[in-house]
């Protein structure tokens, strides 16, 4: 039997087919069910975006998430209901976009590592300044930086536009590891991707 994949581009660059758009009500549900169901949907940001290919689980009883001391004025989007954006300013230099999940209160979330380009491609590669689709998004950072997602977004639903985020057509094959760039529960294997993607962040062990 034939394993399904994620839709691609075809060949003329037309995008591939679209599933139906997430609500809030399919983040209101654990973050470790939400983060690999979100690998092979599609993000896009003002028309811009493609597939999500890597992402990483932060739940509010590990050491490494922002809502592990407690809420603050930076992490309050993360106690509030699922479904809105949290974006926040990492080592003082790019942005990250996060999806809240699970009840209010719960302060649990996904960051969303790595895209696949799809879409918009021209206006990612203005704001990245360069133009190698497969650099354009492999990334937190670049990521956010190509779809022009800022603090100015925090806080926003990720059912309403500027955000649409297409459920995957396919269940596709996914890989897990340790997460990437933190010292606390570094060892967690809460970090999912798309197996054998070219637009990974960082490659996964070879023993996955």
């Amino acid at each position: 039997m034939t394993k399904p994949r994620v839709p691609k581009p075809s060949p003329d660059g037309t995008p591939p087919a679209l599933g139906p758009l997430l609500t809030r009500r399919f983040f209101a549900r654990s973050v470790h069910e939400v983060a690999p169901e979100l690998i092979g949907a599609t993000l896009l940001f003002g028309g811009a975006g493609g597939i999500i290919v890597e992402v990483e689980a932060y739940h509010h009883t590990d050491p490494a998430a922002h809502s592990y001391g407690g809420q603050t004025a930076r992490n309050a989007v993360m106690f509030g209901p699922a479904g809105f954006a949290y974006v926040y300013r990492s080592y003082g230099i790019h942005w990250c976009v996060n999806f809240v999940c699970e009840a209010a209160g719960s302060a649990s979330a996904v960051l969303i590592r790595a895209l696949e380009p799809t879409q918009g491609l021209a206006a990612m590669r203005q704001r990245r300044c360069l133009d190698d689709a497969r650099a354009l998004c492999s990334g937190p950072g670049k990521l956010t930086q190509a779809l022009g997602i800022s603090i100015d977004h925090n806080g926003l639903p990720l059912d309403e536009a500027p955000f649409a985020i297409h459920r995957r057509m396919t269940k596709p094959d996914i890989v897990t590891g340790p997460r990437i760039g933190i010292t606390k529960a570094a060892d967690y294997p809460w970090r999912f991707g798309l197996k054998g993607s070219r637009f990974l962040s960082k490659a996964f062990p070879r023993s996955i």
